[in-house]
């Protein structure tokens, strides 16, 4: 697991987690909780994603340290946390291609 060596690698790992709570959250618990009468899905979803979320932004702020980001860079990284599939789109188009710094 080389991804996890690195501050760049472990914000991308994180960021998938993170989107895919977020969307099993939006896509399958909140579904089940109005329309099936099971609201414990989204505690244990809602939680899961709680937890990852707040990793993804402290693995952002620890990737734009490393990496020397700009303001922009480091704005644009943190709002895709609040969007549905938002570090999918963040992973593709601003971090596949950038080489960590060690």
């Amino acid at each position: 697991m080389n991804w996890l060596k690195t501050p760049l690698g472990r914000l991308r790992v994180i960021g998938w987690w993170e989107g895919a709570s977020f969307l099993a959250l939006l896509l399958i618990a909140m579904p089940l909780k109005y329309f099936a009468g099971r609201p414990e899905f989204v505690r244990v979803v809602g939680m899961a994603h709680g937890v990852l979320f707040l990793l993804y932004v402290l693995a952002a702020i620890q990737a734009a340290l490393a990496q020397n980001w700009n303001w922009k860079r480091t704005g644009l990284v943190l709002l895709a946390s609040l969007l549905p599939a938002g570090p999918f789109i963040v992973d593709a188009k601003l971090l596949r291609d950038e080489q960590p710094i060690e």
